[in-house]
């Protein structure tokens, strides 16, 4: 499979994993409104990758809606998307190369038809994903609590740290 859609996922398990450490630290008792709003924003990015997780392997999802009507515990909801992470992670370890292009045919929970490539939900669910968490982060920034630091740069270095070494001296600065 691509080596870029394994990267990719291994950013977006780390991404999520820290966002929903963060959220650990929102007082649920003097914010609970913003911790509702956060996880209720999370459970939902995390809902539409399973109802694509569903439509990538060709199987029903049983949803209604692009989230669910009560709102999970934190450390449910934790699980839940560590679970769905490592699945997207296996299935584009394990997915042909010659299967990105392939159109796979579904219908949205409005019960709209659709058709996307099996890249294109994949690109679609890392994106969806990562709009949200940056809602999430601004609640957080406003609460006062540090957002993590949720960029595909700051992972790689993480993942790989000899990558910082790697870097001659003609390298040019990037912010």
């Amino acid at each position: 499979m691509s080596e870029l859609f394994q990267v990719l996922y291994g950013y977006q398990a780390w991404a999520n994993s820290d966002l929903l450490d963060k959220l650990a630290a929102i007082d649920p008792k003097a914010q609970a409104t913003e911790l509702r709003t956060a996880i209720r924003l999370t459970n939902h990015y995390h809902v539409v990758a399973r109802i694509f997780a569903a439509h990538l392997d060709g199987r029903a999802h049983g949803y209604t809606s692009d989230n669910t009507v009560e709102t999970p515990e934190l450390n449910e909801l934790r699980e839940s998307v560590a679970a769905v992470d490592r699945w997207y992670q296996d299935y584009v370890r394990r997915l042909a190369s010659d299967k990105l292009s392939e159109p796979v045919a579904f219908t949205f929970t409005d019960g709209d038809k659709g058709c996307m490539t099996r890249q294109e939900m994949l690109m679609h669910v890392a994106l969806h994903s990562a709009i949200h968490r940056g809602e999430v982060c601004r609640i957080l920034s406003q609460l006062a609590i540090s957002p993590p630091w949720d960029t595909l740069a700051v992972y790689l270095h993480q993942a790989e740290p000899s990558r910082r070494f790697q870097a001659g001296p003609q390298a040019v600065p990037v912010s």
